[in-house]
């Protein structure tokens, strides 16, 4: 039933990404990070893809536990394009095959993690990128998808309204809650002197917030928690005064711009990845609200502090637009709408 949902997604991302098939085609990929939320979203394009397109593709993805795996998406761990290496991203043994494609997206993205153990944060992205960069170099990899984060530019000032990628900020470095944040500037800084020593193209990928099938409402992300509370005909609970902003890709569209900057992307060169169409959470929070038949009642925990600009962590796109002609299709209003549906059907 949950395959069925994304049956239409995944011919959107067919359809928008028909140029960038032939160059994988015969390919040999690796995935770090292929059982999170953008991870299982390219394993679904992969191998929706290969049985559409009869590429000959074939994709090694990096697990921990393959058995969990299987549980969550046994059509997955069952589909012939690909092949499970269990392992830790911070000292996995290398496969047999050589790969000519690596894209790296393995962090626990838990902010419960970089709270109570943000060594154990830091280790995992900066062990895991030097890894994954070396199994590059061991495989001849020709190219490198690193999957960064927003969080390379520290807090966005209140009066900047989107974040360019030439915007020069950096985290807090002297602040333990910066772990991840710090450990992705430090991810790209490495993944750049590999590619000058090495000559791999490296492609990196600012990733924002998303929403769609796959992404989990029992974490920290504000909008998976709204869903979570519909589904349960609770109240949603606004954990501040509700007046931050956020934006939100959905996640269809962010696989296509994904592959367009592994495939076409400038090496060296960051995107930002994610929605420039800002959206206040308290904004967020009504507008999941009223996709229910009874809409839940809202809760601001905090009242607004008077002379204070709302924070912001939005991103500008124009440098994916620009060099690559990508944007954003699906709405919000539908990206909300589709990742209901997806959880009502499990």
């Amino acid at each position: 039933m949950k395959k069925n949902i994304l049956q239409d997604d995944l011919d959107y991302i067919l359809q928008q990404t028909s140029s960038i098939w032939d160059e994988l085609r015969d390919k040999r990929i690796f995935i770090t990070g292929a059982t999170g939320f953008i991870g299982c979203w390219l394993l679904e394009t992969f191998a929706w893809a290969s049985d559409k397109l009869n590429l000959n593709l074939s994709v090694t993805a990096l697990t921990r536990n393959i058995d969990n795996f299987a549980i969550k998406a046994p059509h997955l761990v069952h589909h012939p394009v690909f092949k499970f290496h269990v392992g830790d991203v911070k000292n996995f043994s290398f496969p047999e095959e050589k790969f000519s494609h690596i894209i790296h997206g393995a962090t626990d993205a838990s902010k419960h993690l970089n709270d109570t153990n943000p060594m154990l944060m830091l280790d995992t992205i900066l062990e895991g990128t030097r890894q994954t960069l070396k199994l590059a170099q061991h495989s001849h990899a020709k190219k490198f998808l690193l999957l960064s984060s927003g969080a390379v530019y520290g807090k966005q000032p209140a009066d900047l309204s989107h974040l360019c990628e030439n915007y020069r900020c950096a985290p807090e470095i002297l602040q333990p809650s910066s772990a991840y944040a710090v450990g992705k500037f430090a991810a790209e800084h490495m993944s750049l002197l590999h590619a000058k020593q090495h000559g791999t193209e490296i492609k990196i990928a600012r990733c924002f917030a998303f929403i769609g099938p796959y992404l989990p409402i029992d974490i920290h992300f504000a909008i998976g928690n709204f869903i979570r509370d519909g589904l349960r005909g609770d109240p949603i609970d606004i954990n501040s005064d509700g007046s931050s902003f956020r934006s939100y890709q959905y996640a269809a569209d962010l696989v296509i711009w994904l592959l367009h900057i592994l495939c076409l992307g400038q090496s060296c060169v960051p995107y930002n990845v994610g929605s420039d169409e800002d959206i206040s959470i308290l904004q967020l929070a009504k507008a999941v609200a009223k996709n229910f038949a009874t809409p839940p009642e809202i809760n601001v925990k905090h009242p607004t502090q008077p002379n204070t600009k709302p924070e912001r962590y939005v991103p500008s796109v124009q440098r994916a637009q620009q060099d690559l002609n990508l944007k954003n299709n699906i709405t919000l209003e539908t990206a909300i709408q589709k990742t209901i549906q997806w959880h009502q059907s499990i």
